[in-house]
Parts: structure tokens; sequence; C-alpha cells
């Protein structure tokens, strides 16, 4: 817990209070790999805190997982069009490893939202990021060589999500086939 309050008190000055009041709506959860948090048509009703462990986001289309994110110690993560929305997730949130996290629902941080300006402003922190992280993923996707995007993901992505997420997932994530990953990844290798 000490990772997520650590994570707050960069966005704001958290008095004993409102640390306390966000500590009752919270809750802790070890999660096995393999575990999905969130299925399709599901509407995704909690935002994670990961305190150890590594998560992704991903949708099926025409029957191959397309990755969208992925997240590991000390970030955040939900189907956030879902979650933000309340309404049915096109996405599956699924435990890569074993990992802990901590949970909290959508109606308690609406309540923490209207209760503490403070909380409102990591509401806003989280969306822009978000945001930032959309945009920077499609202009990558839209002008990017597989070379090129391979080496933005090992340079914007945690060390531990680069070394422990499966190739062919990266692979899904930067939309080429998983040779050609291994092609990049070898080139790099030898220049």
């Amino acid at each position: 817990m000490k990772k997520l309050k650590i994570n707050l008190q960069k966005h704001l000055e958290l008095s004993e209070t409102d640390w306390q009041k966000f500590k009752e709506r919270i809750n802790m959860k070890a999660i096995n790999a393999g575990t999905q948090l969130v299925n399709e048509g599901q509407i995704a009703t909690h935002l994670y805190f990961i305190d150890i462990g590594l998560l992704r986001v991903y949708h099926l289309e025409d029957g191959k997982e397309v990755n969208t994110y992925f997240a590991c110690d000390g970030q955040f993560i939900s189907c956030y069009a879902s979650f933000v929305a309340q309404t049915p997730s096109f996405e599956y949130l699924e435990a890569i490893e074993d990992s802990i996290v901590f949970a909290i629902s959508y109606d308690n941080l609406s309540q923490l939202y209207s209760e503490s300006s403070g909380f409102e402003r990591i509401g806003r922190i989280l969306a822009e990021k978000n945001y930032l992280c959309l945009i920077d993923r499609s202009y990558s996707m839209q002008t990017k060589t597989a070379t090129g995007k391979y080496l933005d993901f090992i340079e914007n992505h945690e060390k531990k999500i680069v070394q422990r997420v499966p190739q062919y997932q990266i692979a899904s994530f930067l939309g080429i086939a998983p040779e050609s990953l291994s092609r990049v990844r070898k080139q790099l290798l030898t220049s």
C-alpha cells in the first residue's frame, strides 16, 4: 500500500484524513496469472493499482488477440472506456503473471471525487495520461516502421513489461507479426 500512497502523493498533498477515506474504499486482491478481471460484455466496475504484477488489456478481432495496454508495478489499469462510461466493455483485462492489486470501485471513486478536489485532480491526471498514451500509440502505429515501433515500445514502457510480456503479445500490441518482431530484435542485437 506504500507504493499507492507515494503514487497519489505525487499528484496531491494527501492529508491523513483523505488517505484514511481512500483506504476505507479500496480492497487488496491477489490475482493468479491468467485471471480475467473484466471480460468482453461486462462493465468494468473497478480501477486497479498494481502493487506487484503484470496485467494487460486486449480485445478479440476475428478471433485473434489484439493487445492494447500493459501495466506493471506502480501503475493503474482498467478497461478505461468501459470504466469511465460504465458501459459494457469490448476489451478483456487479464493478469499476465501472479499479481497483487488494490481495487477501487467506480462508485467509491465517484464519491471520493465529490468529497475532495484532490482526488478529482488525480482522476483528471489519469484521464490526461491515458489520452496522451492513446495519441502516442496512434501516431506510432500510423507512422513508424516495425523497428521504430519496437524502439518506441522499449523506450516508453517499464523494463519489466519489455522483459516479461510474451513476445507474441508485444507483437500484437505493435501491430506486427511475431516473426517480424523476431527479425527486428535480431537485427537490433547484431547492429
